[in-house]
């Protein structure tokens, strides 16, 4: 009988990660995550905050996953040519973004993830002006290997880090707001 019971047990397990594998082949091999806030100032005022990495902690959520995060900062001021590194805790993780574009109305990065898992993306920051307020929406995308897609199925991926960009949408909001 016990016997029986670890038959059904294994075939059952075994089944469920089949099944599990075969969603994932089934998902989407891109990924793109955003979120959008109105904010009552201009892209003029926005834009700085987002094409100067020296202004991140002033609203970025990641800023303070790790109180001793080493932060490196090179390359241009601003703007295209940006560099920013960052080494932290398990929370933080470690990795670097470079500014490949800006215009008035989109800041472009390459979105470099070594820990907790390799990842190279592009967050996009798009500024659209409406009468004196400023819709802002950030996104990430880029590819989705496979190991990326058995994770998605697991974890609700858009959900998790969106509610960090309605985060900083908001911080920005603050910063921006009181500045305009």
């Amino acid at each position: 009988m016990l016997k029986k019971i670890a038959v059904i047990a294994a075939v059952t397990i075994a089944a469920a990660i089949a099944i599990l594998l075969l969603v994932a082949a089934t998902q989407p091999k891109t990924f793109r995550i955003e979120r959008s806030m109105t904010i009552h100032a201009s892209p003029e005022t926005i834009a700085p905050l987002i094409a100067d990495f020296h202004n991140w902690p002033k609203w970025s959520p990641y800023e303070n996953l790790d109180p001793h995060m080493r932060r490196t900062l090179s390359g241009e001021p601003r703007g295209k040519g940006a560099f920013y590194a960052w080494r932290g805790n398990s929370q933080a993780g470690a990795g670097q973004m470079e500014i490949v574009d800006e215009t008035p109305s989109r800041i472009a990065i390459k979105l470099d993830f070594d820990e907790p898992m390799e990842g190279h993306n592009m967050a996009e920051f798009t500024l659209v002006p409406v009468g004196n307020t400023t819709t802002v929406t950030w996104a990430m995308y880029g590819p989705c290997p496979y190991l990326g897609r058995i994770f998605k199925t697991l974890v609700n991926v858009d959900a998790m880090v969106g509610k960090d960009f309605e985060a900083g949408l908001a911080n920005l909001r603050k910063v921006a707001e009181k500045q305009g």
